[in-house]
């Protein structure tokens, strides 16, 4: 008796993904004669026949939007939710919002729970510890079974799936740019490892500022953050340097790098402008006020429901993932000032 198969097997079996061996029972035309014929071929030795239960389930919607987020507090995330809270009403629907906790384990595991027709698509923002992994491969079984997948903020290009991103490159340039025309010229850069991708952009936009005018990037002014350890003692040692400007990546690092400059005899803004990224409580109401990059997370947020919705409820066979890039804003307040 020959064994019983799903399409996963013969995916396995013939080196494809899920979603060519899908196409090709259907007969569909983005599938070569020759793969088709090779797909049905094995199918039909097997006497492979669709789990209608499987099927009926998956074509039922259940009008829930699944969000994976990297971290519980954090002012931006929390205007993504907003964003996406509102779109989906909108159309009818909730959300269901999980939380990785910045762990490759808990994003697979909640991803995968997510997956089983809970929902009826997924948002996410990808933990750091995958970054780092560099490994994205239930991300990637997702979109082969074709569930509807949106990344925003932290994405990864070779995810064939919509998009939604701020310019980061353009807010660490823009940020630097003001620090350069306040005539700072020592300007510290307080960011994420490198492999979280965001930090990594706002860092070439700085660069790419200190270069236009002529100013050679100090890298011993320049300071990635490892969150399981002391923020402040890791930003201190900047302050060895005579800075006189200081750009963090969110409100954050600016709020304890401003911190350490006052405890250190510093005034800002004075002596060293300060500015930060997300304009969250922390940058409103600290003393003094924080000037910062807005990121626009309710507008991030309710783009990537609608993408999201709008693939939901695609017929067509063909998809073309797209990307939309939010352009940044500098909202200025007292903790930067011309050079006197």
């Amino acid at each position: 008796m020959k064994q019983k198969i799903t399409i996963k097997t013969i995916a396995k079996e013939l080196g494809v993904s899920t979603s060519t061996v899908s196409k090709a029972l259907k007969d569909s035309h983005e599938i070569s004669a020759e793969t088709k014929e090779r797909i049905q071929a094995y199918a039909n030795y097997y006497n492979y026949k669709p789990n209608h239960l499987a099927l009926q389930l998956r074509n039922q919607k259940t009008k829930v939007i699944g969000v994976i987020l990297p971290k519980i507090v954090h002012h931006f995330f929390s205007t993504v939710i907003m964003g996406i809270e509102e779109g989906a009403n909108l159309k009818g629907y909730n959300i269901m919002v999980c939380f990785s906790n910045e762990s490759y384990k808990k994003e697979v595991e909640t991803l995968k729970v997510l997956s089983n027709g809970s929902v009826d698509g997924i948002i996410v923002s990808i933990a750091s510890e995958t970054l780092e992994n560099k490994d994205f491969k239930h991300f990637k079984e997702l979109v082969s079974e074709e569930i509807p997948l949106v990344l925003f903020d932290r994405v990864v290009e070779d995810i064939l799936c919509d998009k939604v991103v701020v310019d980061d490159v353009g807010a660490g340039y823009k940020a630097t740019k003001h620090l350069l025309e306040n005539g700072r010229e020592k300007i510290a850069l307080i960011t994420t490892p490198n492999h979280v991708n965001v930090g990594a952009l706002r860092r070439q936009g700085y660069e790419k500022a200190l270069i236009e005018s002529y100013i050679k990037t100090n890298k011993n002014i320049i300071v990635e953050i490892d969150e399981e350890k002391d923020i402040k003692l890791q930003i201190e040692k900047v302050f060895d340097y005579g800075i006189d400007g200081i750009f963090a990546v969110n409100e954050i690092y600016a709020a304890n790098a401003m911190k350490l400059a006052k405890e250190k005899g510093n005034k800002v803004p004075e002596d060293i402008s300060v500015i930060g990224f997300t304009d969250g409580l922390i940058s409103e109401y600290s003393s003094p006020s924080i000037t910062t990059i807005a990121q626009h997370g309710f507008i991030m947020g309710k783009q990537a429901v609608e993408l999201l919705i709008e693939r939901i409820d695609k017929e067509a066979e063909v998809y073309k993932p797209k990307k939309i890039v939010i352009s940044s804003d500098l909202k200025l307040r007292e903790s930067t000032k011309p050079s006197s």
